[in-house]
């Protein structure tokens, strides 16, 4: 039962549940990328090399045991057992890779700018971070709440001027 909880506390984590929203989000615009690279770009490029349709562009490297070459289509040779070698299926593959690379590289360029220009807008020191909750009595070393201006328990000014805390210190 410990295991279970330690899993479920590791899969809830932040990072975790970003990494599967981000997986799941490339993997349906990957989807798209290919559906953009099939349906969309290769059948006017085959049109230009001459009525070539890339999802057939094979070259057999053994005859089917079904029906003996030449083949029509990649389905063809693949019901009649023949090995083949399917380039147009990977230059269609390549194709879409470099779509998904490209679409990468703007968004977080993209976000990259913004970044920067937050940055210069406001500036890393003008970010508000959240103040501790207690801190440390410079004199007694007592827990004492952050926003304290004088310690509880030995009544020291804890608002010293620079000066006076210099000659504290040393």
């Amino acid at each position: 039962m410990r295991v279970l909880g330690e899993f479920k506390k590791f899969a809830m984590r932040g990072s975790i549940v970003d990494l599967a929203i981000g997986f799941t989000v490339g993997a349906a615009f990957n989807s798209i990328a290919q559906s953009l690279v099939d349906d969309i770009l290769m059948p006017p490029i085959g049109l230009l090399l001459g009525n070539t349709d890339f999802a057939n562009l094979f070259l057999v490297l053994r005859e089917g045991t079904e029906t003996a070459a030449p083949y029509a289509t990649l389905i063809d040779a693949q019901a009649a057992g023949a090995v083949t070698w399917n380039y147009g299926s990977f230059i269609s593959n390549v194709v879409a890779f470099l779509i998904v690379a490209v679409a990468m590289f703007v968004v977080i360029r993209s976000l990259n700018r913004i970044e920067e220009e937050l940055d210069e807008h406001f500036g890393e020191e003008d970010i508000v971070t959240e103040q501790p909750l207690y801190k440390k009595c410079r004199f007694c070393w007592s827990t004492i709440a952050h926003r304290a201006t004088r310690c509880p328990n030995c009544t020291s000014d804890l608002e010293l001027t620079k000066a006076s805390a210099a000659t504290v210190e040393s």
